[in-house]
């Protein structure tokens, strides 16, 4: 019944005879999709969860070596606690080299229980990682099986690149990140599946995120001296004027958000940088001596990055009275710049949703999603994402996947593939 809904929104008279095969092959493989989708979502794979993550890739390399790729698990070290990576590659010749990209993993929450695939109804599936990503992985497969299985994908240069580690990655990103972008190296195109907006929308660009941590001091005493020259103003006090200085150096320059995601002061503070937890004690009528906060900040391009590490440096420097703040940095995932070739991508992927019938494809807003791993390699390659499953609520135990969208995006992923890949 959602097949038949779903193909009569593709118009067939403006695809090739080949298009049409394909639309056609996707059809009559959509149940096997659905299986594919549900062993995966059924498997825990949360970030730390390595063997979980390990289990995914072991269905991936089945899958990708029954239509004609090169498949591994690429192990990490021990040591960084994480699952290994699944890539699969054909080379070849002909047409543009792509490289896509999914993850294996899934968003480790530790309050959060495992939600299996359930489908609620003929529009929605839910389960942990419907839409964020492993729908996005079944759509690359099931898109690239249909291709193989018509003879297009003979002759062209392809690699897939599932990081195993997407949602959590192991830091320094220098070394985490050192082998995707080498592997993407040498490719045309990055195609990112991370979840999609809606049918509409795709995602040029992205903005990049860095992470800092700042350590506050005060001079401890009897709270009835506060504020004076002696004793100061405390950590806390101070904590709190550097925040505010953030928020009004911050609030309405383009692109730029700036978050404090935890924060921990008192007399006694005891803080894991690693785990992001704490504790502390203190008394009402004692000066606080330390106080920790911890969180990140959003930008687009290196430029606005170090203007914002700059900015934040200056602010904790100007300490109140007896009071002093040291401020480290860890940048994280990059951003990825709205280039030009970003947007011919965007206009390929347009083009073929206008004919066939699935109306204009426009370029979401930079402030409305996250960072990613396409972000990597964005100074590498022309890239596109957000072409996954559409759903909601992920990070959360409500995440869903829409069962109408499905069936149809993967109908267009396969057709942009092939025209990119001609």
């Amino acid at each position: 019944m959602i097949m038949q809904m779903q193909a009569q929104q593709i118009n067939m008279k403006a695809l090739s005879k080949t298009e049409k095969k394909i639309v056609e092959r996707i059809e009559k493989n959509y149940n096997e999709t659905l299986k594919l989708l549900e062993e995966t979502v059924n498997i825990n794979s949360g970030t730390f969860n390595v063997e979980g993550v390990r289990e995914v890739c072991k269905v991936y390399q089945r899958e990708f070596s029954k239509i004609g790729f090169e498949v591994q698990c690429v192990e990490v070290p021990e040591s960084h606690k994480r699952g290994p990576h699944f890539v699969a590659t054909r080379k070849g010749k002909k047409g543009k080299k792509l490289f896509f990209i999914g993850h294996l993993d899934t968003v480790y929450e530790r309050d959060m229980p495992f939600q299996p695939f359930t489908i609620i109804d003929e529009k929605t599936a839910s389960g942990q990682g419907t839409n964020d990503m492993k729908g996005g992985n079944a759509m690359i497969f099931a898109s690239l099986k249909a291709l193989h299985e018509l003879g297009l994908l003979k002759d062209r240069h392809i690699t897939v690149y599932f990081a195993g580690d997407e949602e959590e990655s192991f830091k320094p990103t220098s070394i985490g990140r050192k082998h995707f972008r080498e592997t993407a190296q040498g490719h045309d195109y990055a195609i990112g599946y991370e979840t999609g907006a809606g049918v509409d929308l795709a995602v040029v660009g992205r903005r990049g995120v860095s992470d800092w941590e700042i350590k506050i001091t005060g001079k401890q005493g009897h709270s009835s001296g506060i504020f004076t020259p002696d004793l100061g103003y405390g950590s806390i006090l101070e904590a709190a004027r550097i925040l505010n200085e953030f928020r009004e150096t911050f609030d309405k320059v383009p692109n730029v958000t700036f978050n404090p995601g935890v924060i921990v002061g008192g007399s006694e503070v005891n803080f894991d940088s690693k785990k992001i937890a704490g504790s502390a004690s203190g008394k009402t009528n004692i000066v606080t001596k330390t106080t920790i906060v911890k969180g990140d900040f959003r930008f687009v391009g290196q430029e606005q990055r170090d203007w914002i590490k700059q900015k934040m440096q200056e602010i904790a420097g100007k300490n109140l009275n007896q009071t002093s703040a040291e401020i480290k940095f860890v940048d994280g995932i990059p951003s990825m710049g709205d280039s030009k070739g970003n947007y011919a991508l965007l206009e390929i992927l347009n083009q073929t949703s206008q004919s066939i019938g699935l109306g204009e494809v426009k370029p979401q807003d930079l402030m409305s999603r996250g960072a990613a791993d396409v972000s990597y390699v964005a100074d590498l390659l022309d890239c596109i994402d957000g072409l996954g499953a559409t759903g909601e609520g992920t990070h959360t135990p409500q995440e869903n996947m829409n069962l109408e969208h499905f069936p149809v995006l993967i109908k267009r992923s396969a057709i942009f593939i092939h025209r990119l890949t001609k």
